[in-house]
C-alpha cells in the first residue's frame, strides 16, 4: 500500500498537468481503457475468468470506484495538489464507517475518536472558520467539496475491494474498475471530447500506466490486511503531494493546511495501531 501510495501520488502530477487542457471524463475513459487492456492481458496470460463469480458486486465496485475517481480528477486541477490529495485521504476514515456496516469490522472508541480527529481536520483544510457567505459558492470551496465526495466514494469502494478479495482473483477485481468505467464515460463525452496534443497523449498515457500498476498493488494489500488498516497505510501519499507541490507547481503549504492535516493523519494514525493484521492464506 505504501508502494501504490506512491505510485498513486506520480499519476496526480500527470492528472493537474492535463486537468485543464482535457475533460474530466476523457482522462478517465483513457486511463480506463490502458488499464482494462493490460488487465484483460495478464487475466488471460493466468487462465483467470474475467468474469468472476459476483458479478454485480465486481459492478457496483467499477461504478462507485468511478464516481471516486471523477470527483478526484475533477478536483486536482481546481486544488493544490497536497489539498486535494489530504482530502482524498480522509477515505481510511470513511472506510472505518462503511467497513462496520457492510463487513462487521470492530468499531470502536479509537475508531470515533479517529472520526473526530478527521472532521476537524477537513473544517481546518477547508479553511471554513474564515469562509463567507459569498465563499461557500467559490470554485475552489465547490471542488473542495466534490473531492470531499470522491473520498466517500473512494471508501465504499476500498470496502468492496477488501470483501471480493475473499472470492475473486485480484487481477479481476482490478478489471471492474476501468471496465465499468469505460461504460460510464463514453456517454459523458459525447459533445465536449477534446483531440489532445502529443504531449497531452503522454500524460494520458503515464495517468494510465501509473495508474493501473497503484491499483494493483492496492488490490494485493487488502488480501493481506483489514481495510481500515490496509488504507491507512496509504497516508504517506500526502508527504509526497506536498514534495511534488513545492518542486513541481510552488505551492506553499499554508497554516490551515498543516493544522488540517496534523489532524487528519492523527485520526488516520488512530487506525493503524492496535489493529491486528490478516495474513495471507
Amino acid at each position: 500500500m505504501i508502494l501504490a501510495a506512491f505510485v498513486f501520488s506520480v499519476m496526480t502530477v500527470f492528472v493537474k498537468l492535463i486537468g485543464k487542457e482535457i475533460p474530466t471524463s476523457e482522462i478517465v475513459l483513457v486511463r480506463s481503457v490502458i488499464a482494462a487492456g493490460i488487465s484483460l492481458v495478464m487475466l488471460r496470460r493466468r487462465g483467470v475468468n474475467p468474469l468472476g463469480n459476483r458479478r454485480v458486486l465486481l459492478f457496483a465496485r467499477g461504478a462507485i470506484g468511478t464516481a471516486g475517481l471523477l470527483c478526484f480528477f475533477y478536483a486536482i486541477p481546481r486544488l493544490e495538489l497536497a489539498q486535494v490529495t489530504v482530502i482524498q485521504y480522509t477515505n481510511p476514515i470513511f472506510v472505518v464507517i462503511i467497513a462496520a456496516a457492510l463487513l462487521g469490522e470492530s468499531f470502536g472508541r479509537r475508531e470515533g475518536l479517529s472520526i473526530v480527529f478527521g472532521f476537524i481536520g477537513v473544517v481546518l483544510l477547508g479553511r471554513l472558520p474564515t469562509l463567507s457567505y459569498s465563499a461557500l459558492n467559490s470554485v475552489e470551496f465547490v471542488a473542495m467539496a466534490v473531492a470531499l465526495a470522491g473520498a466517500v466514494f473512494a471508501a465504499t469502494a476500498y470496502v468492496l475491494v477488501r470483501k471480493l478479495t475473499e472470492t475473486e482473483h485480484p487481477l479481476t477485481i482490478v478489471l471492474s474498475f476501468p471496465a465499468v468505467s469505460i461504460l460510464v464515460t463514453i456517454p459523458m463525452l459525447f459533445g465536449s471530447a477534446v483531440w489532445p496534443s502529443p504531449l497531452d497523449w503522454f500524460y494520458l498515457v503515464m495517468i494510465g500506466l501509473t495508474g493501473q500498476l497503484a491499483q494493483t498493488l492496492m488490490t494485493l494489500s487488502y488480501r493481506a490486511e483489514t481495510a481500515a488498516r490496509a488504507s491507512s497505510a496509504s497516508y504517506i501519499q500526502m508527504f509526497w503531494a506536498v514534495l511534488w507541490g513545492v518542486l513541481l507547481f510552488r505551492e506553499i503549504p499554508d497554516v490551515w493546511l498543516v493544522a488540517g492535516s496534523a489532524f487528519i493523519i492523527c485520526g488516520i494514525l488512530l487506525l493503524s495501531f492496535g489493529k491486528k493484521t490478516k495474513r495471507l492464506p
